[in-house]
């Protein structure tokens, strides 16, 4: 199995080992779990917004690293109202801002925070670029 070397927290170390065995026991059955429980929640959230959609909630996260304290639903919705109203993205996307902010509502934390960590994670991929945000929404 590929090793991973995630960084962490001195609370999220204590956590993982008062919790597991070890250290390394905790973070085995973690990441797979987190990993798995990612790809799902992109793959139900995605079939709910439209390309455009999508385009402008990746265009709204450059730029942007997600913590933890600002993962939330009601982020995502001030990430891209504040991407509408600097940059006028929904009209750059021909997208109305009522429907997507519906959209947005709908999403529990949980998805909310998938969806800005997939949306962010195409501005860091060595796959990815300006130029190809169409193929990143049909392939990831």
């Amino acid at each position: 199995m590929p090793q991973v070397a995630a960084r962490i927290t001195n609370e999220q170390e204590k956590w993982l080992k008062d919790y597991f065995r070890t250290k390394s026991a905790g973070a085995e059955f973690i990441l797979p779990w987190v990993v798995d429980t990612f790809f799902r929640a992109i793959t139900s959230i995605k079939h709910s917004f439209s390309d455009s959609e999508l385009a402008l909630i990746i265009a709204a996260h450059k730029n942007l690293r997600i913590q933890p304290d600002n993962s939330s639903g009601d982020y995502l919705r001030l990430r891209v109202e504040d991407a509408c109203n600097t940059n006028q993205l929904h009209n750059v996307y021909g997208i109305s801002r009522e429907t997507l902010e519906a959209k947005l509502c709908r999403l529990n934390n949980t998805d909310a925070t998938a969806l800005m960590v997939w949306a962010a994670a195409f501005w860091v991929s060595k796959n990815c670029s300006a130029d190809n945000i169409s193929e990143y929404i049909k392939q990831y």
